[in-house]
């Protein structure tokens, strides 16, 4: 469920999570004004799963921070309930992470069919 620590893929998932803290900030106004969802509802969607993708992104290092950056894929899916475009954004940031995160396993394999050490991923 986790990449080795040498693998560049985990930059990757990282700039992945940091982009969708910014697109979840402006999905709120997005989702006040477009999809007349109230202030306060928007704001908690909107702002929990940008807490929840920064939560993510500080926790890449351990084996939690791959479950909650999953999480995250769930939330930029869900946020589609508060306005029907963030189905399509959120949907892009799923296929971005599934991607990266199969290319990444694909690296750890070859790496450890070479017999390179990965430095302790799980830590």
């Amino acid at each position: 469920m986790t990449l080795s620590a040498r693998n560049p893929m985990r930059v990757v998932l990282l700039s992945i999570l940091i982009f969708e803290v910014i697109v979840f900030g402006l999905a709120v106004p997005v989702m006040i004004y477009v999809s007349s969802v109230p202030t306060g509802l928007a704001a908690g969607l909107g702002g929990g799963a940008a807490l929840l993708a920064l939560a993510a992104a500080g926790l890449m290092r351990r084996t939690v921070g791959y479950l909650v950056g999953w999480l995250t894929q769930a939330a930029a899916l869900a946020l589609g309930v508060g306005t029907p475009s963030m189905f399509v954004v959120g949907g892009l940031f799923v296929v971005l992470w599934v991607i990266t995160f199969v290319l990444g396993k694909r690296l750890d394999a070859a790496a450890e069919s070479r017999g390179l050490p990965d430095d302790g991923a799980a830590a």
